[in-house]
């Protein structure tokens, strides 16, 4: 999947600087867009999708900050895994801030990208300067709802063993733990056009991501850098108590439940978001990357 040609990226206003390319990373390398100047903001997208999570942030954020965007390894296009070669996302990710020269940077994670961004700030505090799980989540959480959540993954795997991608897409949009928290159809809609690119390569094949060890779940109190917690009130119910779990051991930590909203609150509802966003970087501080 071929979002758009390098060096081009999606509007954003007049007299912006904007970047796209490619990041050497060991073992692959990963896709990213660049916009704006400033305090440098990247943004980690989720599972089944890629750095269009963000659209309706990339170019509003640009604005004030230099705002980061990336495919993790093994999405859009960035360049697909290794079985016997393990990695980190974590890893990959200080390693896409080296490439750029940005020494730290406010980290927002939406879901699977929010376990990544938590694992960023436990194995590097001194470049995060803020922390946003978005629809959060953690490696090595377990309860219940979890468990409920991993079996509906199991399906997908079931419909990409039988069917391929196109199949794994259609059982991924209509798995009851994701189904459930799409509040809004158009953003639903949004959603499926970007999970229709996905190659669901981790649901076919041993994937050699290593989480930090040992898990960030059990570590959350660890976490020194300013945190601010996003959630749906309709959320997916794993990520509803991934985001109490944060709120109360996150030592000073902020928590917002958006009202009306679901899984997908960036994309149902981008200007409160933005807002929360925004306002929440500004009461960190800006300084020189």
């Amino acid at each position: 999947m071929t979002k758009m040609p390098i060096n081009e990226v999606p509007e954003v206003a007049a007299g912006i600087a904007t970047q796209s390319g490619f990041a050497e990373v060991q073992g692959g390398r990963l896709y990213y867009e660049s916009a704006g100047s400033g305090d440098a903001v990247v943004l980690v997208h989720g599972n089944a999708g890629d750095c269009r999570h963000w659209d309706a942030q990339f170019g509003a954020l640009a604005i004030g900050y230099r705002v980061i965007r990336y495919d993790v390894r093994g999405f859009g296009d960035s360049s697909l895994p290794e079985e016997d070669r393990p990695y980190s996302d974590h890893e990959d990710l200080a390693e896409l801030l080296d490439h750029l020269g940005i020494k730290a940077a406010h980290v927002v994670g939406f879901s699977m990208g929010s376990a990544i961004a938590v694992d960023f700030s436990l194995a590097y505090p001194d470049r995060t300067r803020s922390l946003v799980p978005v629809g959060p989540w953690v490696f090595g959480y377990s309860s219940p709802a979890e468990q409920s959540m991993f079996a509906d993954f199991a399906r997908v795997s079931v419909a990409m063993e039988d069917g391929g991608a196109e199949a794994a897409a259609d059982a991924w949009i209509s798995a009851p733990f994701l189904s459930a928290a799409i509040i809004d159809p158009a953003a639903g809609e949004r959603l499926r056009q970007i999970v229709s690119d996905h190659s669901f390569w981790a649901f076919s094949h041993c994937s050699p991501q290593r989480p930090l060890q040992p898990s960030a779940a059990g570590r959350t109190s660890e976490i020194q850098s300013p945190t601010l917690i996003l959630a749906g009130e309709h959320d997916i119910p794993a990520c509803l108590e991934v985001a109490a779990l944060l709120h109360e051991s996150v030592p000073g930590s902020r928590k917002v439940i958006m009202k009306e909203t679901g899984h997908l609150l960036q994309i149902e509802k981008p200007d409160e978001f933005n807002q929360h966003l925004v306002e929440f970087i500004d009461t960190v501080g800006r300084g020189g990357v």
